[in-house]
C-alpha cells in the first residue's frame, strides 16, 4: 500500500503554492491588479475566518483535470483521482491545519464538513464527502454532513445564506470546511453563512484548488514565476 508521501510525490511537479503579498487577495489568494481583495471577495461578507487554498488550479492543468475528472468520470479513473486528491488533502492538513486554526483564532476544529454541490441533484452523490469522510485520515473521524442543498433558487454562483440548510443546530463549535475548488468563493461563503446561522463558531476553510484564469492580465507570467517544485512545508497562512 503506497504511503501518503509516495502518493503525493508526483503532485509536487504540478501543484503551485499560493503566495500572499502585494497583488494577491488577502482572503482567497486570487491574483489581483494591485488590490488587497479580489472583486468577488470584496463583494461578499467574509463568513469564513481563514481560507487556505492548497494550490492554484487553471484550465489545462493537471490539478484542474483531477478536480473535474473525479466528479465527472466513473470507475477506476474516478477512484484513482479521488485517491490522488485525498492524499493531497491528507498531507496538507497534517502539516497545516494548525495554521488554519491559528489564523481563524481557535485552538482547533472539532468538526469537519464539506461544501455541498450547488445543484440539488448532484449533491446526493458528491464524491468530495467520500474523500473527507473515508479516504483522508486527518478528517475521517471528525466529518459530519452538516449541510444540504436547500430548495431556495439561487442563480449561478451567486451568494445566498439560504443556499444550504443545516442538518442540526450547533453550539459554538469551530468548523473546518473543505471544498474541492474555489472560483468565486460564493458556495463556500454561502455554506459558512448557513453554519454560522446554525450556531457554529469560527469557520476555517481548506480548498484543494484555487482556480485562476491564466489569460487574465499578467496571470500567465505570474504563475510561471512561482517556485517549483511545490513546497509542502509552507501554506498561504503559514507566515501570517
Amino acid at each position: 500500500m503506497p504511503t501518503v508521501g509516495q502518493l503525493t510525490a508526483p503532485a509536487g511537479n504540478y501543484l503551485l503554492n499560493p503566495r500572499p503579498g502585494p497583488g494577491v487577495c488577502r482572503v482567497c489568494c486570487n491574483l489581483t491588479d494591485g488590490f488587497a481583495r479580489c472583486y468577488a471577495c470584496g463583494s461578499i461578507e467574509p463568513w469564513i475566518a481563514a481560507v487556505a487554498p492548497i494550490s492554484y488550479s487553471f484550465s489545462g492543468g493537471q490539478l484542474h483535470h483531477a478536480l473535474a475528472g473525479y466528479k465527472r468520470r466513473t470507475g477506476a479513473a474516478s477512484r484513482r483521482m479521488s485517491v490522488e486528491l485525498a492524499a493531497i488533502a491528507w498531507r496538507f492538513l497534517a502539516e497545516h491545519e494548525a495554521c488554519v486554526a491559528r489564523a481563524a483564532g481557535v485552538d482547533g476544529f472539532e468538526i469537519v464538513a464539506t461544501v455541498p454541490s450547488g445543484g440539488r441533484g448532484r449533491d446526493e452523490r458528491h464524491p468530495l464527502r467520500r474523500i473527507v469522510a473515508e479516504l483522508c485520515g486527518p478528517t475521517r473521524e471528525r466529518h459530519e454532513r452538516l449541510l444540504l442543498r436547500s430548495e431556495t433558487d439561487v442563480t449561478g454562483r451567486a451568494f445566498s445564506a439560504h443556499k444550504y440548510e443545516p442538518v442540526r443546530e450547533l453550539h459554538g463549535e469551530p468548523v473546518l470546511l473543505i471544498d474541492d475548488t474555489w472560483t468565486t468563493g460564493t458556495n463556500a461563503q454561502s455554506a459558512a453563512a448557513a453554519l454560522r446561522e446554525a450556531g457554529a463558531g469560527q469557520i476555517g476553510a481548506v480548498v484543494i484548488g484555487r482556480f485562476l484564469n491564466r489569460e487574465w492580465h499578467q496571470n500567465e507570467r505570474r504563475l510561471r514565476a512561482l517556485p517549483q517544485p511545490f513546497d509542502w512545508g509552507t501554506c498561504a497562512l503559514h507566515d501570517e
